[in-house]
């Protein structure tokens, strides 16, 4: 009777133990190697990246800069999709020969149609390149755009993007942009985040490259 209700209570504790123990594990895997101060990291992307509508000291990668102490290079380009910006990255891979690249494009491919199946290729074969290099690629996605999710400040990242990182094994900013592009007091335009909006915006990027690994 007594060894019966001991066998009874081990169940639940020995589930707790391997749910630790399991919780632990995937939390030691996904950690990267923090990147030094002055590493040399590239900022890939388009108008979000560039700063449209705001100063370059303005803009997210600089403000990033300042709060990991890497020097960040603006590789953004207003109006650029994901093929124009993988025909410029070997250039750009070759001038600033980076350890890390933040990924951030896609939003204009959405914009103008392209297809889906075309931007996921683009931004795959960038990431190899960046991969062939010796550099880290980080992908941050871009909210899909929605009328109802501007109009309920709602937007939430292309399900895409989520496909590419698992591909490719690379991590995701999944939510990022799409938060600060959903509060219009935080936007210059209908697309582009304002001063405060980049401002929040490199906040959120840290804290989501210090979870990743690479900052400290």
């Amino acid at each position: 009777m007594n060894s019966a209700h001991a066998h009874r209570h081990a169940n639940p504790l020995r589930l707790l133990l391997l749910a630790v123990f399991f919780l632990l594990a995937a939390c030691s895997e996904v950690k990267e190697e923090a990147l030094p101060s002055a590493s040399r990291v590239l900022a890939l992307g388009d108008s979000l990246t560039a700063g449209y509508g705001v100063t370059a000291e303005e803009a997210w990668p600089h403000l990033l800069a300042g709060k990991t102490g890497w020097q960040i290079a603006n590789g953004g380009k207003s109006g650029d999709t994901s093929g124009g910006a993988l025909q410029r990255l070997p250039a750009l891979l070759e001038e600033y020969d980076p350890a890390l690249v933040l990924v951030t494009l896609g939003g204009n491919d959405m914009l103008r149609h392209v297809p889906q199946a075309e931007t996921v290729g683009n931004l795959e074969q960038i990431i190899v390149l960046i991969l062939a290099h010796g550099a880290k690629p980080v992908l941050l996605a871009t909210p899909q755009p929605s009328l109802a999710g501007a109009a309920f400040r709602n937007l939430s990242a292309a399900d895409f993007y989520r496909q590419v990182a698992e591909t490719q094994q690379v991590p995701l900013i999944e939510d990022a942009i799409a938060d600060v592009l959903s509060n219009p007091d935080l936007k210059v335009d209908a697309l582009h985040p304002n001063v405060a909006g980049h401002a929040l915006l490199a906040e959120k990027i840290f804290e989501e490259l210090k979870e990743i690994g690479f900052a400290h």
